[in-house]
């Protein structure tokens, strides 16, 4: 059987980045700013500003040639001429420093295609007894799930007096949305952990319902579904663990999902789906 990594060497794989997508994005956005810059100054009249400051105060100049090192003197009350030519000079200096950032973004995009998966293919298309005896910097998207999902854990017992909800991976969950949730998870494809346990900073141990992984991002999420919001102490019980949790740096909008219902407003597959793309995909 193949030996699987621990979790630590999993935290200490080369972390994903949004670089190269990044990249790409400023790329095309300073390609339209540039050609918009440019078809701003092809309409521009000829010459050029020259802005002499004068204490707190200036005064504005027009060269028709870059030799001249007076010009003709603009009155302030010219303000539309004054206001298209500092627009131009604006629009012509700006344009040097996109031309410069476009530069280097054309030298980032030169990266080949595929790079990073064949970083990770390096370790992953070997042989498992191979792989035993390599120390990665990277591992497919395969292997990466199969080590986070094979890391035993002892999850929270369950009573026989509970309603029994089983998930198509025949675990036992505690409720209908719980297993709506699981299955759903199943359904995309989102590799996660039914009531694994976790240690917080404060050295107790609590249960999230789901512990789920955000497969392009490798981020673990924490997920915990508030079932029964209008019982008054189990209201009370779900605030203080959410102050628990975010004593641990576990927050709500970086990588804590919460999801909720009341006996009136019980939890929809939409909503669990809106989730799910949203955060996981």
């Amino acid at each position: 059987m193949e030996k699987r990594m621990t979790e630590q060497k999993l935290n200490k794989l080369l972390k994903t980045t949004n670089l190269y997508k990044e990249a790409n994005r400023r790329y095309h956005e300073l390609m339209k700013l540039k050609e918009d810059r440019e078809q701003s100054l092809s309409k521009a009249p000829s010459g050029k500003i020259h802005i002499v400051k004068l204490g707190k105060k200036v005064q504005y100049y027009l060269r028709n040639q870059s030799s001249e090192k007076g010009g003709t003197y603009i009155s302030k009350k010219e303000t539309e001429k004054i206001k298209t030519y500092v627009q131009k000079a604006y629009d012509e200096k700006i344009l040097k420093e996109i031309n410069k950032e476009l530069q280097t973004l054309r030298h980032l995009a030169k990266k080949p295609e595929g790079s990073t998966n064949r970083i990770r293919q390096t370790y992953s298309n070997n042989p498992a007894e191979i792989k035993a005896i390599i120390n990665p910097i990277d591992v497919s998207d395969e292997d990466y799930i199969a080590n986070w999902i094979d890391t035993p854990y002892e999850g929270k017992e369950l009573s026989d007096q509970l309603p029994f909800y089983e998930t198509k991976r025949k675990e036992r969950v505690r409720s209908k949305s719980e297993l709506n949730i699981a299955n759903i998870l199943e359904a995309y494809g989102i590799p996660y952990k039914y009531e694994c346990p976790l240690t917080l900073s404060s050295g107790k141990l609590i249960y999230p319902d789901f512990t789920v992984l955000n497969v392009r991002e490798r981020k673990v999420y924490y997920w915990e579904h508030r079932g029964m919001m209008d019982d008054r102490e189990y209201a009370n019980q779900a605030v203080f663990k959410m102050k628990q949790l975010r004593k641990s740096g576990i927050c709500l909008g970086d990588n804590l999902i919460i999801t909720e219902e009341t006996s009136a407003n019980p939890l929809g597959t939409d909503e669990i789906k809106c989730v799910i793309k949203q955060l996981l995909l």
